[in-house]
């Protein structure tokens, strides 16, 4: 069975023909529990995302700020496994239509046997995985698996990248580029920067692949900035903050679904 690397293409594309950024919106999976992860991804494509990442809870998560390690936390010490991160790309993918993507460190892939991910991975639906610490060096192996079984390969890019590296990496990547909008881990920011613009402008001098941006974003006002330069615009940790400030799950639920509203209102005022 062939993954949905098509349907993100589509996706991307038709925000676009709209004139428009994407919003594109991360939550970590088994977080506050299996159940009520895939509820939070049903409530956010609700209130407007066009695509959806799914964390994989990882211990020793590098780039990830202190929100989204809280999330993480919960989520293993609930438990959860590669096979519910399946489960969860699998309903939340049948139930909403949208891609959905796997954003995960590469040990766990490691570990598990890439052509065994991949295989679930395309089985259940998702479009492709966005891998913040492969290097693009060692990836060679991945990618071909990806590609034999229609998945994305999204890289990550960083306003440190020089030129070069930016081509080299934008040459190996699928789906769209992930440029993250400031040297740092995951979380809100007040403001998003010019380094984000910048880097977004440099990175599509490489490539013709859209380059979404995340890191920071948080309120719509910061996704209205960054939908004027940016194909995409990438939100993970205020929608976990919502969750984790709910007093239960069904208040987190109407919280994530209103921000994204918010957010799709704010990526459709560029």
């Amino acid at each position: 069975m062939s993954g949905n690397i098509e349907l993100l293409n589509a996706t991307l594309a038709a925000a676009r023909a709209e004139d428009r950024a994407a919003l594109i919106a991360y939550l970590p999976a088994g977080f506050p529990t299996v159940d009520g992860g895939i509820e939070a991804i049903k409530a956010v494509v609700a209130g407007g995302a066009d695509v959806v990442e799914v964390g994989l809870p990882h211990s020793d998560p590098v780039l990830d700020g202190p929100v989204i390690q809280t999330a993480d936390d919960i989520a293993l010490r609930g438990g959860v496994r590669i096979a519910d991160v399946m489960r969860t790309v699998r309903e939340a993918s049948e139930a909403t239509g949208i891609p959905i993507l796997v954003m995960t460190y590469w040990n766990p892939i490691d570990r598990y046997g890439i052509e065994r991910f991949t295989t679930e991975l395309a089985e259940a639906g998702g479009a492709g995985c966005i891998l913040p610490d492969l290097p693009v060096q060692e990836s060679a192996v991945w990618r071909e698996h990806a590609d034999k079984h229609g998945l994305a390969t999204v890289f990550v890019v960083a306003p440190s990248s020089k030129d070069e590296r930016l081509a080299t990496i934008t040459a190996a990547g699928s789906g769209f580029v992930y440029a993250a909008s400031l040297m740092g881990v995951t979380g809100t920011r007040v403001s998003v920067g010019e380094q984000a613009q910048d880097l977004v402008r440099r990175t599509r001098a490489t490539t013709g692949l859209p380059v979404c941006v995340g890191l920071g974003v948080s309120n719509a006002e910061q996704a209205t900035e960054v939908a004027g330069f940016a194909d995409g615009v990438i939100v993970g940790s205020a929608f976990v903050k919502r969750m984790l400030d709910a007093p239960d799950e069904a208040a987190g639920l109407d919280a994530v679904r209103s921000l994204a509203a918010d957010l799709a209102e704010g990526v459709r005022k560029r």
